[in-house]
């Protein structure tokens, strides 16, 4: 016999508020891996990326952006990390704190590696490591919906205009806002100028054109900033067109999805105490104590 719906009931509770709790931002988006291991027959290298990722993990409550060295001559380690211009500190703490592990899982002992998620990223490599260009293309992703109709492709350029203007006006470099239908995002890395930022956005909104074409959705990822852009065909509702560029997009989405979850998890609790009140009264019936 299976389990009772009494007890599937509550088995099933925890899963919607873990569903209605969650969020996408230390889900992985792309890793990078150096070929060369650390040659550390004395442990000085494990010791040393231990404190850099320590020191990294600490400053995530503090800043959005953070590069520091550890040790010293040719046992030194750089490393840095950056979160989403529009996360609070607990969130960049949060997916700061993952990324670590996740690094050590899925590089080993590379002597340098870089995980991207979707909140942050963090990087690090050997002291003397050579670094490609700024603008070298490290990932792509290409919705696999295509614009129907025309006029698409002008308004895309106008939406992926806006990146390049609001990081060129002083946004820290961090961007995000809409044009029509077209929400669009873009970062540099903190220590950027303001004009190798644009430089670096320009060339990732090149690189969005030329790569992904008509696609619906795309994210470009290059060495020193990134950007991305989502096209909603069917127009979007009076709550998102009344977003600022401040990323409140994430964060109205975020909650649509934490309410509809929470009543649903509350729509569980009454069914569940409803069941349970139903089987209690039937188990009343069947054993009465004598008298």
């Amino acid at each position: 016999m299976g389990p009772s719906p009494f007890l599937l009931c509550f088995l099933t509770l925890p899963l919607f508020f873990i569903l209605a709790s969650s969020t996408d931002n230390t889900d992985l988006v792309f890793k990078g891996c150096a070929d060369q291991k650390f040659q550390d027959f004395d442990g000085v290298y494990r010791q040393t990326l231990k404190n850099l990722l320590g020191t990294l993990k600490s400053q995530s409550s503090a800043t959005k952006f953070y590069k520091t060295t550890s040790g010293d001559g040719l046992s030194a380690i750089n490393g840095a990390f950056q979160c989403r211009g529009d996360l609070s500190n607990g969130d960049c703490s949060s997916c700061v704190a993952k990324a670590p592990d996740l690094a050590e899982k899925l590089c080993g002992q590379a002597i340098a590696a870089r995980v991207q998620l979707n909140g942050c990223y963090l990087r690090y490599e050997i002291s003397g490591f050579r670094q490609v260009s700024g603008t070298e293309l490290l990932y792509k992703i290409c919705g696999s919906n295509r614009a129907s109709g025309s006029g698409f492709g002008d308004r895309l350029d106008m939406a992926l205009g806006e990146i390049v203007k609001g990081l060129s006006s002083g946004n820290s470099g961090f961007y995000a806002g809409q044009y029509q239908s077209v929400y669009v995002l873009g970062q540099c890395e903190g220590d950027l100028s303001g004009g190798d930022c644009v430089s670096c956005v320009k060339s990732a909104v090149d690189r969005a054109k030329s790569e992904c074409g008509s696609s619906i959705s795309a994210q470009i990822y290059l060495q020193e900033c990134y950007i991305s852009y989502t096209y909603y065909p069917n127009g979007v509702d009076s709550g998102q067109s009344s977003l600022s560029s401040s990323g409140n997009e994430r964060g109205a989405q975020k909650t649509v999805a934490i309410v509809l979850g929470g009543l649903v998890g509350v729509g569980l609790v009454m069914a569940c105490l409803l069941f349970a009140r139903s089987a209690f009264k039937k188990k009343t019936h069947t054993y009465k104590y004598g008298g």
